[in-house]
This record gives structure tokens, sequence and C-alpha cells, in this order.
């Protein structure tokens, strides 16, 4: 077993920091994943309206956002396995860290456009 006697939280700081940074280009893959959602899936259930223009079907969307979060994801996985392994915290509440980490720029964005958006 392992034994450190570095505190716990400047890795947990480190791995805090690698995810926010890894959220800043999350937002193209959480915008694709937010727009194919609304237009299909979302869209049939009734909860949102589907954009009139798009029309091509679902083909360039495994062909262009398939790759892209596939990418995204299994970068984020590789920055994160290592730092995971540094961590004294508990596997299910370092992956939900970095999630929600990861996902802050994309919440901070979406609320900026909200804010500016209803400025009269």
């Amino acid at each position: 077993m392992k034994t450190s006697t570095a505190p716990a939280w400047p890795r947990v700081g480190l791995s805090l920091i690698v995810n926010v940074l890894l959220g800043i280009p999350a937002v193209v893959p959480a915008f694709l994943l937010w727009y194919f959602a609304s237009n299909w899936p979302l869209a049939e259930l009734g909860w949102t309206r589907r954009e009139p223009t798009e029309n091509d079907g679902v083909l360039p969307w495994v062909l262009f956002a398939g790759p892209v979060i596939t990418l995204f994801v299994l970068a984020w996985w590789l920055a994160n396995w290592p730092l995971r392994h540094r961590t004294s915290l508990a596997r299910g509440t370092y992956w939900l860290l970095s999630a929600a980490a990861t996902a802050l720029p994309t919440v901070t964005l979406t609320l900026v456009v909200i804010i500016e958006g209803n400025r009269p």
C-alpha cells in the first residue's frame, strides 16, 4: 500500500486545475451533444423545437461528432487516469469531481450567454 506524507489537497487541486483546463475545449463536444439531442430525441418527445434547416439526417453527426466526442473522452480519461491514482479520494468521488470540474467552463459560458441575452 502506498503511503504518502504529502497533503492530499494539493494533489486534488492539481486534478481540479487539469479538469477545468480540459473543460475549455470540452465546450465543443458539449455543444455537439446538445445540438444533436435537441434536434432529434428531445424534439421527438416535444421538449425542444427542431432546427428548421437541419435536414441532413444522422450520418453527418456520426461522421463528425462521433470522432470529436470520442477523441475528447479518450483524452479526458487518459489525463485523469494517472491523476486518480495520486489522490486519496474515493473512486466515485474523484470521477464525479473531475466531471463537474470539466463541465464548469461549459456551464459558465451557458450562464454568460443567458444573462447577456436577457439584457435590454
